[in-house]
């Protein structure tokens, strides 16, 4: 299952960096994994300093 962003993203990319897939962009509020391409490897999850990022 893919990896989904919420609300409480800050937008300071550390997501981005840590994605191995390179498939984390930034979006208008928040940062956008995409989900047909994830591979569900938490890197994301275990980079981010807010907890912002869940299993989808």
């Amino acid at each position: 299952m893919a990896y989904v962003i919420t609300d409480a993203c800050m937008k300071c990319g550390t997501c981005a960096d840590a994605c191995p897939l390179g498939i984390i962009t930034e979006g208008e509020d928040r940062y956008v994994i995409n989900a047909d391409e994830c591979v569900s490897c938490g890197s994301c999850a275990g980079a981010c300093p807010l907890g912002a990022i869940e299993e989808g």
